[in-house]
């Protein structure tokens, strides 16, 4: 559960969930760290209140994407998803399509990433990117084979979740990891959809989560 602007609560209930899952790869929604809010305080990689979601994954060998507000070397602020592991969190990846109010403070990330972990090649996706299909076509000129966002959608708009997903594994013939906000958190998102869930590449459900805080959705990826 992310509660708005407690980033030291936030990065332990990270911390939990990460030991919870006992996965390689552990995703979070977009801007997990801070709730849906436009304008809580960029963090820096070297805040120490999310040293805890470091340890957890130097114990589990995991690495975590978890969202928030960051500075950009510009001097612009960016939605991004901050990767962790053993050696501590790095700005992985800037949200490139911004939504609604969004882009009154942000700016938009200049291109996909390709994380790479243990030989497999993930592209990172922020929520509104998912549904721009020049998004994952330019991740594609790359190479992926596993397309990976954090979203945030309200319970109405639940449906588009798995369109989104079907879409890009369907187009691409890669993997689908989303993570979807739970519960409620701001800006106008009372009742989030939840249901996170991991599509094969033919488009089918691998498995899905339900729409409660907390839940987690797994599954192991193969070739």
């Amino acid at each position: 559960m992310t509660i708005s602007a407690d980033v030291s609560g936030n990065a332990a209930r990270h911390a939990d969930a990460v030991r919870a899952a006992g996965a390689r790869v552990v995703v979070f929604p977009e801007l997990s760290l801070t709730g849906y809010e436009l304008n809580a305080p960029a963090l820096a990689p070297s805040d120490s209140r999310l040293g805890s979601i470091t340890d957890a994954c130097r114990e589990t060998g995991s690495v975590a994407f978890a969202g928030a507000p960051v500075h950009g070397e510009t001097g612009h602020d960016h939605i991004a998803t901050l990767a962790f592991d053993a050696a501590g969190p790095t700005v992985a990846y800037r949200k490139m399509w911004l939504g609604g109010a969004e882009s009154e403070r942000f700016t938009p990330g200049d291109a996909p990433v390709i994380f790479e972990i243990d030989g497999w090649r993930l592209a990172l996706a922020i929520c509104k990117d998912t549904g721009v299909p020049q998004h994952a076509a330019e991740a594609a000129t790359a190479g992926f084979d596993v397309y990976l966002a954090g979203v945030l959608e309200s319970i109405n708009d639940a449906g588009v979740i798995p369109a989104r997903a079907r879409r890009v594994a369907n187009d691409h013939g890669v993997w689908v990891v989303i993570a979807s906000f739970a519960g409620s958190t701001g800006g106008g998102y009372e009742s989030a959809a939840g249901r996170s869930g991991i599509w094969r590449p033919d488009g089918s459900v691998a498995t899905e989560a339900g729409p409660e805080v907390g839940a987690i959705a797994q599954a192991t990826i193969s070739d």
